[in-house]
């Protein structure tokens, strides 16, 4: 019941329209234009709780860059998140633009290659991190970026 409501909030919050994910490679102007704004956000410190400009907790990263590359959803948690996006074929889990959870839906980041990642951490900021053993023993799961509707 609970992940309908929150499906319906997404309908209704989210403009532009959201098209499917296509599971694409990092190519094309929108992931280039996606990764340029993850990238000018980095090195910025970790502040619970905070959305930008100058500082993040981990959603609040994650949103701040969909919601410059035209996703509009509602600022919210890491669980949210897991629960309102679209699942990743196993296949596509490390694909360049995917979300990663973390420790129980805790934390969340963004792939940027399959041993690399985005996110904003409590000791770093916002930083690119390695998906060394550490990381990969707390993955809970991965959800598809959803991709902007073409106008």
């Amino acid at each position: 019941m609970t992940r309908a409501i929150l499906l319906i909030v997404l309908l209704f919050t989210a403009r532009p329209a959201l098209a499917q994910p296509t599971g694409a490679a990092p190519d094309g102007e929108f992931f280039t234009k996606f990764k340029a704004v993850v990238t000018k956000h980095l090195g910025r410190p970790y502040v619970w709780g905070a959305s930008g400009m100058k500082s993040f907790d981990c959603s609040g990263f994650v949103w701040r860059v969909m919601f410059e590359n035209g996703i509009l959803l509602k600022r919210t948690t890491a669980r949210k998140f897991y629960m309102l996006l679209p699942k990743v074929k196993d296949e596509d889990r490390y694909a360049f633009g995917n979300l990663i959870f973390f420790d129980n839906l805790k934390h969340v980041g963004i792939i940027d290659t399959p041993s690399t990642f985005y996110h904003a951490q409590l000791s770093r900021g916002t930083n690119l991190s390695p998906l060394n053993s550490f990381w990969r023993k707390k993955v809970y799961g991965f959800r598809a970026l959803p991709l902007p509707a073409e106008q």
